[in-house]
């Protein structure tokens, strides 16, 4: 490894690597490409083998097995990425604003009296520096921040950046750590997984969103229809599931879901920066709104300036008498 190279940590959730990982990966290509570096992808676990086919992006895939890395457990994980990084000095390393992220990027900064950024949406390299684009005040202001230093720990937001098709040269590189590794005080127990929902939103190729403007509980059966109609699903924005009239499973945004399908239909949402967290990512943005103002015409591919309950009838008829 060499100072221009990005090291990417990998997250493993449920035996297979997080999505998260693969749009790391791609953040990574687009700083590497700059900095005439590589992509590198750390992976600590106890098999690390089973998930090399799924990290083929990266340039480099580095292995650290070893049976107290089977789960999260935060001691003797950042032991193993301290002395990965200290040992390699990446020109960044990049890890998910996840809950592991969170735990682990602010320990390992603090070892290394490394830069930490948080809320990176959008990383470039200029010059001998990075440029960083980070948002903050829950996702209301955004910041660029110039870093200097390197190693940089870049906390990267979910949704940020869209998964990339390329594949470096995908050498692996099996290691077991230097020293016997502790268990620590904190140790793994047990995950515990919110019960699931009738649908997994984050596997729909047409999500038809609800908001605000969908007024009452009765209204959300005219989306259901057209979701149906199209072959989709509903979800919603913060405000209706807050109302208790979809469940949590089906929640866009930052507290919620990341989504990325290729068609995305919001009907009565304003677009808050929560929200637009979870589904920017989308291939057609498609937004209905009485408010002309409303921030997600800034961000959406097309748009109507109408009250969505008088579209929605008209728009399930014409669906289902094209099909």
């Amino acid at each position: 490894m060499s100072a221009s190279d990005i090291l990417v940590l990998a997250e493993i959730q449920r035996d297979a690597v997080a999505d998260v990982t693969q749009e790391l990966l791609a953040a990574a290509r687009g700083v590497a490409a700059a900095t005439g570096g590589q992509v590198v992808a750390l992976v600590l676990s106890k098999n690390g083998d089973a998930y090399v086919p799924a990290l083929k992006a990266a340039d480099r895939i580095v292995l650290l097995n070893d049976p107290l890395l089977a789960d999260y457990s935060p001691e003797p994980f950042l032991a193993v990425l301290q002395e990965v990084v200290a040992a390699e000095q990446p020109r960044a390393v990049l890890i998910g604003s996840t809950s592991i992220g969170w735990d682990l990027a602010p320990m390992l900064s603090a070892k290394l009296s490394a830069p930490l950024v948080v809320g990176c949406k959008a990383i470039q390299a200029e010059g001998g520096a990075l440029r960083v684009t980070t948002s903050f005040c829950g996702g209301k202001m955004m910041a660029e921040v110039k870093v200097a230093d390197a190693p940089a720990v870049l906390m990267v937001l979910p949704g940020s950046f869209r998964a990339s098709g390329e594949t470096g040269q995908g050498k692996v590189e099996a290691r077991s750590p230097s020293a016997p590794l502790a268990a620590g005080a904190v140790g793994f127990e047990e995950l515990i997984l919110p019960e699931a929902g009738d649908v997994d939103i984050t596997q729909q190729d047409v999500l038809v969103a609800v908001g605000r403007g969908i007024q009452q509980q009765d209204n959300v059966e005219l989306a259901e229809q057209l979701a149906e109609a199209l072959g989709g699903a509903v979800c919603a924005s913060r405000p209706v599931v807050d109302q208790g009239w979809l469940p949590s499973t089906r929640q866009v945004g930052k507290s919620g879901m990341t989504v990325r399908p290729k068609l995305y239909l919001a009907l009565g949402i304003s677009g808050a920066p929560e929200h637009q967290e979870g589904m920017s990512g989308s291939d057609l943005i498609i937004a209905v709104n009485t408010d002309a103002k409303a921030p997600i015409f800034d961000f959406a591919h097309y748009g109507a300036e109408v009250d969505a309950l008088d579209l929605l009838p008209k728009l399930v008829e014409a669906v289902q008498a094209k099909k």
